[in-house]
């Protein structure tokens, strides 16, 4: 099979327009829920109480998507592409219509562990598919377009939050949500071929899929609790977890992440590994509007616009890296994206001294070319990652893994993001906090990019 790389054109032929529409659906209904969420929450606090429970409706959704994003890999098996689309786009479905009519926060609660379960399963779904039902030459531009659907959520779901909580109607934003899936679950049952997965029965690894669980559930929980001493303990609890599943995956039967994971001299580790600093560098966008209206003085249109900046930089990387990177040039993308990132957020730190226009100017500026390395890169390494084996079902678990790294890695961010700006002395501090942590970290990344481009010894 010719590995040369194909175009847009041949991506959505008419012989594949089916899964792309699909997968691209999928993606789009978890990222505009994402940011629409968090744009009407207020709202919803507003009008049925439970502010003590605020950050809970992001964490135990993020949790529920970490458990899910590690089963997809079995529920294609069992129930095939169809089967198990329709089974996440089902569950998110329900969790949003369950959100749309509670009339407390705990049954909100409820619904967003549902909706989490299957946003979870989408995400994952997308890689395997592309893994799956694409020829290898166009999951580059495959990944590159599942990328770029962030990208419209984050323009998107802010949009359609704040309006619907500007009208009073925050409910109106889940009951977009519930329809939205509807729809695109209507396109999957109609162009989704019918058939049952390959019908394998592995043995769950529970062991490994309860670290990962504990591991994220420290995590998530030690970014919203307001003592340093419970932080401390949650962290270590959250390292101790992360050292037992690498244990107890890399020795089990059969584990969550691909053998090749733990293989010496294999590639796939550093490949994860620099999965997880892009990831956990787009975290930052959480805190960017607020960063905007305490230090620079924006109005709120204007500091909710910078996450756009990050997005847009993001979007517009991977979409032209897609276009000219392939061989080489992809590898040298690969390193040139963390340190994208590492340059963009050392300079939007080193602009906070000051809320001039022209410094103003140039945290979008920097916000933009941090957004770049992570677009740049990404594709790139999901594409290695999805093709690391000729072997059909590890090369469906790596696809999987993908989305489950990045998962956790987008939880531990999250957490970790909350922390730094928690410890900061006032605004400033908190925002340089957040911007270098992220460099430094993104530095790193580029140590670890340089590992996953060499070849498999």
């Amino acid at each position: 099979m010719s590995t040369s790389p194909g175009g847009w054109s041949e991506l959505l032929a008419r012989e594949h327009r089916a899964a792309v529409s699909v997968f691209a659906g999928g993606i789009l209904v978890f990222a505009i829920n994402t940011f629409l969420t968090a744009a009407s929450l207020p709202s919803t606090i507003a009008d049925i109480g439970g502010d003590e429970f605020y950050a809970w409706v992001v964490t135990i959704f993020l949790i529920a998507s970490v458990v899910a994003s590690m089963l997809v890999t079995r529920a294609l098996a069992q129930f095939g592409a169809r089967g198990a689309y329709l089974i996440g786009f089902s569950a998110f479905a329900a969790g949003s219509l369950i959100c749309a009519l509670t009339p407390t926060m705990p049954i909100l609660l409820a619904g967003r562990l549902i909706q989490g379960l299957g946003g979870g399963l989408l995400t994952g779904l997308a890689l395997a598919v592309v893994q799956i039902a694409l020829p290898q030459r166009i999951w580059g531009r495959a990944v590159a377009l599942i990328s770029a659907m962030w990208g419209v959520g984050n323009l998107l779901g802010p949009a359609l939050g704040g309006l619907f909580a500007e009208v009073g109607l925050w409910r109106g934003s889940f009951w977009f949500l519930t329809l939205f899936t509807l729809v695109i679950a209507a396109i999957a049952a109609r162009v989704l071929p019918r058939g049952r997965g390959s019908g394998e029965r592995h043995p769950l690894p529970w062991a490994s899929l309860a670290a990962v669980t504990v591991a994220a559930g420290a995590v998530s929980v030690a970014g919203v609790v307001g003592s340093t001493s419970v932080i401390v303990v949650l962290g270590g609890v959250a390292l101790l977890a992360l050292v037992g599943f690498v244990v107890v995956d890399r020795r089990g039967t059969t584990g969550l992440l691909p053998r090749l994971t733990y293989s010496v001299g294999n590639p796939l580790k550093w490949i994860y590994l620099s999965i997880a600093v892009l990831a956990i560098g787009s975290t930052a966008e959480a805190f960017l509007p607020l960063f905007g209206q305490q230090v620079g003085g924006l109005t709120p249109l204007a500091a909710g616009l910078m996450p756009a900046a990050l997005s847009s930089g993001w979007t517009v990387a991977q979409i032209a890296s897609s276009t000219w990177a392939h061989g080489r040039s992809a590898a040298a993308a690969r390193i040139a994206g963390p340190a994208f990132l590492a340059a963009g957020m050392a300079g939007y730190g080193l602009l906070q001294s000051s809320n001039a226009p022209i410094a103003v100017a140039g945290w979008y500026a920097s916000l933009v070319v941090a957004g770049m390395g992570i677009g740049m890169a990404f594709p790139h390494i999901a594409t290695a990652a999805m093709g690391i084996t000729t072997d059909q079902a590890e090369a469906a678990r790596a696809s999987a893994g993908v989305n489950s790294v990045q998962m956790v890695a987008n939880t531990i961010g999250s957490a970790a993001a909350g922390l730094l700006v928690s410890i900061g002395s006032d605004a400033v501090g908190s925002a340089r906090l957040l911007s270098f942590g992220f460099a430094c970290l993104a530095v790193i990344g580029v140590g670890i990019a340089v590992r996953s481009v060499r070849p498999a010894r």
